[in-house]
């Protein structure tokens, strides 16, 4: 276990997972200059989505916000694949989350509220971002929500 945050996760009875294999051309997590950002990240356990379809129809809010709090332990994976300790986050800068959503569910910001929440509970007011949370018509492999975070990292 690295440190801090590492501590912190387990404390809460959260696992840091293996990141995500990237599922096209891209990479999980990118550095530039003092900020690390994420790829959409899905809520992906061991490989394989928990559950699949849209929010507000066969997929409950409080279904996707727990989802919404997996793809958030997906995304701080991801910026510890390329930053090595996530004691290096100053900060979470922006999180973007994307919902798939039934057409007449608009209840968006609270599935995200589980990767915001999160966030809180791991690093403090370290965690404290701005965020959009969208509906969209379909995410990849039918997954309900898709998350990306942006962090900025402590300068040495």
């Amino acid at each position: 276990m690295s440190g801090v945050v590492e501590r912190r996760i387990a404390e809460l009875g959260l696992t840091l997972p293996e990141v995500v294999p990237p599922l096209a051309a891209y990479q999980p997590a990118v550095v530039s200059g003092a900020y690390v950002y994420t790829s959409g990240q899905l809520p992906m356990v061991e490989g394989k989505l928990p559950v699949t379809g849209k929010v507000g129809g066969e997929v409950t809010a409080e279904e996707a916000k727990e989802l919404a709090r997996i793809c958030g332990l997906n995304a701080l994976a991801a910026v510890k694949s390329v930053v090595g300790d996530l004691d290096r986050i100053a900060r979470v800068v922006k999180v973007v989350g994307f919902v798939a959503s039934a057409a007449d569910f608009t209840g968006q910001p609270g599935v995200i509220n589980g990767t915001s929440e999160l966030l809180g509970e791991v690093l403090g007011d370290k965690g404290v971002h701005a965020r959009s949370a969208v509906g969209v018509a379909v995410l990849p492999l039918d997954a309900p929500v898709e998350v990306e975070i942006q962090v900025e990292l402590v300068q040495d």
